[in-house]
């Protein structure tokens, strides 16, 4: 089984400026390529679990999503860095019916897991918001980091930047 480091998108890999979908409001956040490089030397796989509210918002289209989910991509493998795979919830509560797929649910983790043979124990998840813990936590992920944050809890680590992420994960690779 793989070892997996899942990351969420705005807030994690770039900044969020709220529905991120334009070329000119992509902001790579400083320490994620180090992040990334860290991980694959560390025989990680990099999964992005992201919601997408802004495709049943109307914000934008499936498609340009993709398309500027592929721009992200790109730019990691200019670092030698391999995205497996984005799994995204296109769906809103308030716009299209309620799904499993949409944090704080655990479905595109679980799916992710399934569909490349990932052991969630041994696999960390790295997220800015409360609710990518939760989803984390009902996938069995058993390490999280919380971005973003000062406060850590009984069920998560809490990083304040990239910077302090990376440190935990070079804490916990050297531990196993």
């Amino acid at each position: 089984m793989k070892k997996a480091l899942f990351l969420d998108r705005d807030g994690v890999i770039n900044i969020d400026y709220g529905y991120v979908h334009k070329i000119e409001n992509l902001k790579f956040l400083d320490n994620i390529f180090t992040l990334g490089k860290f991980a694959i030397t560390n025989d990680f796989i990099i999964i992005i679990i992201t919601n997408q509210a802004g495709i049943a918002r109307g914000y934008y289209t499936e498609e340009e999503f993709l398309n500027f989910q592929k721009i992200i991509e790109n730019e990691f493998e200019n670092y030698g860095i391999k995205i497996t795979q984005t799994y995204y919830c296109p769906h809103h509560p308030e716009f299209t019916n309620k799904c499993k797929c949409r944090k704080p649910e655990p479905g595109m983790i679980l799916k992710a897991a399934s569909d490349h043979n990932i052991d969630l124990e041994t696999s960390i998840f790295i997220g800015d918001n409360i609710s990518d813990m939760v989803a984390a936590e009902k996938a069995g992920v058993k390490t999280r980091i919380l971005l973003h944050s000062k406060d850590s809890s009984s069920s998560y680590f809490a990083a304040k930047d990239l910077q302090e992420a990376l440190e935990c994960l070079q804490n916990l690779c050297h531990m196993s």
